[in-house]
């Protein structure tokens, strides 16, 4: 059997934008008809757990365990009038080890093929704002033929991305490989601060401006360039210039968190940690700038320029609407293949006229090792591709929408 759901996807299919990483069943908690609260990037909700049959466009899910909720903590969420949650992750993340519904469907055999598919419609105006199918994929809503790459790390739909392209230029990063998330509950295409910036000045788009990353730069910029010149490991740059403390196993940030996951932090103070973030990003721009074989001077000056370009603090950036026609191209490697997202993709428009505000497709979102860097490819990507999730074969497929 196949099932599709047409409607709103972005109301039924979609959770707020800052929380990119928990977009599953991340809601269960243990036992039934136990209250719970749940914490997301932008709020949180609470209630009690139920089990019931659930119907699922045509499928009748049988004896499925899902959280009531009666308080929604946060603005977002009533503004939102989000229908409720879907959770199409692997059981690895349920808390309480609680059936998913998408498992509870294959083990019932309600469907065929182990296998769903995403087409987000991204045009506004249309009657349908998407397709999730269920135990199959809809053949009029992709051209040619899927590049399938296989699942790295069951729990969220984690691949492996190769290198990204800025135009015709690499960025170097992700050059031996990336861990990315596919995930339709996160509306923007989130990675790491540093390369975001450089995505976001590349494209002209304006963030709150960084004192801390000026006051690195201008203090410490030659220092960095000259540390990295004479053969410094660049996680030990910053350590060595007192601005990152040593955890006891490496040289690294106490600062960054993420949505994902938020550890204690003892040994520092908010201001150094901002100094120590600013100096990680400059250690990663200043390598980029390095393998362009820029001069010092010219790669200062665009440091400081860059600062400019952090994103603000809830991580959008707004973009010049008239700009547009002038953006580059952003392409990310995908089992060998470059998939590419023009300026008009990769854009969001909001408001009409003089009104019109654009804002950048890509956010900042730093998430610590071990599970960390990680890279969340969503709606904005998978918007311009059609993306296949292969459960039986442990894969995820993308092809250009149609």
């Amino acid at each position: 059997m196949e099932m599709s759901i047409l409607g709103h996807a972005n109301a039924l299919f979609r959770q707020s934008v800052e929380r990119p990483a928990y977009s599953f069943l991340h809601s269960i908690l243990q036992g039934y008809w136990n209250s719970c609260e749940i914490h997301y990037g932008s709020g949180s909700i609470s209630g009690f757990l139920s089990q019931d049959n659930v119907q699922v466009g045509g499928l009748v899910v049988k004896d499925q365990v899902f959280i009531e909720v009666t308080k929604e903590g946060s603005l977002s969420f009533v503004l939102g009038k989000f229908d409720g949650i879907l959770g199409l992750g692997f059981q690895e993340i349920s808390v309480g080890n609680v059936v998913p519904v998408w498992y509870n469907m294959v083990q019932q055999d309600l469907v065929d093929d182990e296998v769903f598919s995403f087409w987000l419609n991204r045009n506004p105006d249309a009657k349908e704002g998407g397709e999730l199918v269920f135990g199959g994929v809809d053949p009029n809503h992709f051209k040619g033929k899927h590049t399938y790459v296989p699942v790295t790390k069951k729990g969220y739909w984690q691949i492996n991305m190769g290198d990204f392209l800025i135009g015709n230029h690499s960025t170097g990063l992700c050059e031996e490989g990336c861990a990315a998330i596919v995930d339709s509950g996160t509306s923007l295409l989130a990675g790491p601060t540093p390369i975001i910036t450089e995505i976001n000045h590349a494209i002209g788009a304006e963030g709150v401006v960084s004192a801390e990353c000026k006051e690195v730069v201008s203090q410490y910029g030659d220092l960095i360039w000259e540390l990295l010149i004479s053969g410094v490991k660049p996680n030990k740059v910053c350590a060595q210039l007192g601005l990152c403390i040593f955890n006891g196993d490496e040289y690294v940030s106490t600062g960054i968190e993420s949505v994902v996951e938020k550890e204690n932090k003892e040994g520092s103070s908010a201001g150094d940690d901002l100094l120590c973030i600013a100096c990680e990003m400059l250690v990663i721009w200043v390598q980029n700038q390095l393998r362009e074989k820029e001069t010092k001077e010219a790669a200062i000056n665009y440091l400081d320029k860059l600062c400019e370009s952090l994103p603000s603090p809830m991580g959008e950036s707004v973009i010049d609407c008239n700009s547009i026609s002038t953006m580059p191209n952003i392409s990310f490697t995908i089992g060998d293949k470059p998939f590419s997202l023009t300026p008009e993709q990769y854009v969001l428009k909001t408001g009409e006229g003089i009104a019109q505000v654009c804002i950048s497709g890509f956010m900042a979102l730093d998430v610590p090792p071990p599970r960390g860097p990680l890279w969340i490819l969503g709606d904005v990507f998978m918007g311009v591709y059609h993306t296949v999730f292969d459960y039986g074969k442990l894969e995820v497929g993308f092809a250009e929408a149609a």
